[in-house]
């Protein structure tokens, strides 16, 4: 049985190892062998990495591939891509060189804005609240300017703060709902501090507001934190050509365009397709979000939000053929930032951005909702043509055989053996199998 540890955020990672070992990994040296061989030599850079979280045992690594070929806004680009799935680069590239020399990718920002509440209780009379709002909320503006001084300067800062009733949901339920410009910054630490600064000067300030005084009611803080829905932080990315440009896999352009057309229009109608759909879309933006070190948690959930908007969870891409043009585009919520965070530690993140020629924040999201219409591209490309699994497999290839320990004459043989076979676990097994009796 094991016992509760205490303190145990103190130890070495040497000594938090050992308590593992002796607790958990009995006679089980292999995993402690390969914990080990993943630290990094270089003892700064692992003190660095070591001090990204708490106890921190190891380093875990994911591969960090390339995408060339992205034409954006007549501006060519190689994206950096952090990823498991084998399949998710390849297809990012494709459709780079797909639309390459059609004219390439177009994106803009449409606006900026993020937001956080102070979320509050108050049970007394409602007029009251909103008179005590009106007078104070120029002291709450001023009371943050310490805070937003250095943002200001960098045209950023709190923009409003607005009263909202929702009592009609919740009994006794008010929000301050605070809207921000953050810059090249994500600004999550900045929205935060405003907000709890907001919401102690509201209820202190509310201890000497008479009606509050005289009814013996007084508004509750239940807590401040920033939203990562974000609809009013947005992007868009779009291409387009002539249906006559769109011959694929032997197919003509106008069917294909078509096919698009109508495998989107099953993502709206259907939360299941849909689902899957904006899943393929995050792989490529959650890969250049973590390859550029921003939070992937954050846009996956303002963006699966934003999806549910309109009441039905629906696909984030569009499509359409108009007068023999067909057109592909996306918009979604993206609040990320280029300063702060790992942003400014992780060596490899610092990497990304010098591939990426220093973008700043509003030129990161087009970049990066690109990168996700480019992903839905190539799945949908896929879908309507040949199937999902033939390039998915065959990408998917290399792990298989690595998982059976094959040589690196194993692996030539079978990469040319399965270019004109099918690819499935069984089948890999038995390639290899037959080629070791």
């Amino acid at each position: 049985m094991v016992n509760p540890v205490s303190g145990f955020y103190k130890k070495t990672k040497e000594q938090k190892i050992k308590w593992l070992s002796a607790n958990y990994l009995a006679d089980d040296s292999q995993s402690i062998t390969i914990l080990k061989k993943y630290w990094n030599s270089d003892e700064a850079l692992q003190k660095l990495h070591d001090d990204f979280i708490e106890n921190t045992i190891s380093n875990y690594y994911l591969p960090l591939g390339v995408a060339p070929n992205f034409l954006i806004n007549d501006n060519l680009y190689t994206i950096p891509m952090v990823i498991e799935e084998s399949s998710v680069v390849a297809a990012a590239s494709n459709a780079a060189k797909f639309w390459l020399n059609k004219g390439g990718f177009k994106a803009q920002v449409l606006s900026t804005i993020k937001n956080g509440q102070v979320h509050f209780n108050f049970f007394g009379n409602v007029t009251d609240l909103e008179t005590y709002f009106a007078e104070i909320k120029p002291t709450l503006i001023s009371s943050i300017d310490a805070i937003q001084k250095n943002m200001k300067k960098r045209g950023g800062g709190l923009l409003d703060i607005e009263f909202i009733n929702i009592t009609d949901t919740l009994e006794g339920y008010f929000q301050l709902h605070c809207t921000f410009e953050t810059g090249d910054a994500m600004g999550a630490n900045f929205i935060n501090s405003c907000l709890e600064v907001i919401a102690s000067t509201f209820k202190n300030e509310a201890q000497s507001f008479q009606p509050f005084k005289i009814s013996e009611a007084y508004p509750e803080i239940v807590m401040s934190i920033l939203s990562n829905y974000v609809p009013d932080c947005l992007v868009r990315a779009e291409v387009s050509c002539p249906v006559s440009k769109l011959n694929v896999e032997g197919m003509d352009g106008a069917i294909f365009a078509n096919k698009i057309v109508r495998a989107v229009a099953i993502a709206k109608a259907t939360p299941r397709r849909a689902v899957t759909h904006n899943k393929g879309i995050m792989n490529g933006i959650d890969a250049v979000v973590l390859a550029t070190g921003n939070d992937f948690r954050a846009v996956e959930a303002g963006v699966h939000a934003y999806a549910s908007k309109d009441g039905n969870y629906t696909s984030l891409t569009h499509a359409k053929v108009e007068k023999g043009i067909f057109k592909f585009w996306i918009e979604l919520p993206l609040a990320i930032g280029t300063v702060g965070g790992l942003t400014n530690l992780h060596p490899l993140v610092k990497f990304a951005f010098s591939l990426l020629q220093k973008p700043n924040a509003k030129q990161l999201m087009e970049i990066i909702a690109v990168t996700g219409l480019a992903q839905n591209f190539a799945a949908l490309k896929s879908l309507v043509t040949v199937g999902i699994q033939k390039g998915h497999m065959k990408m998917h290839l290399m792990n298989i055989l690595n998982g059976l320990n094959a040589s690196e004459i194993e692996k030539t043989e079978a990469v040319e053996y399965f270019k004109k076979h099918p690819v499935s676990h069984s089948a890999v097994v038995n390639f290899v199998t037959n080629k070791r009796t």
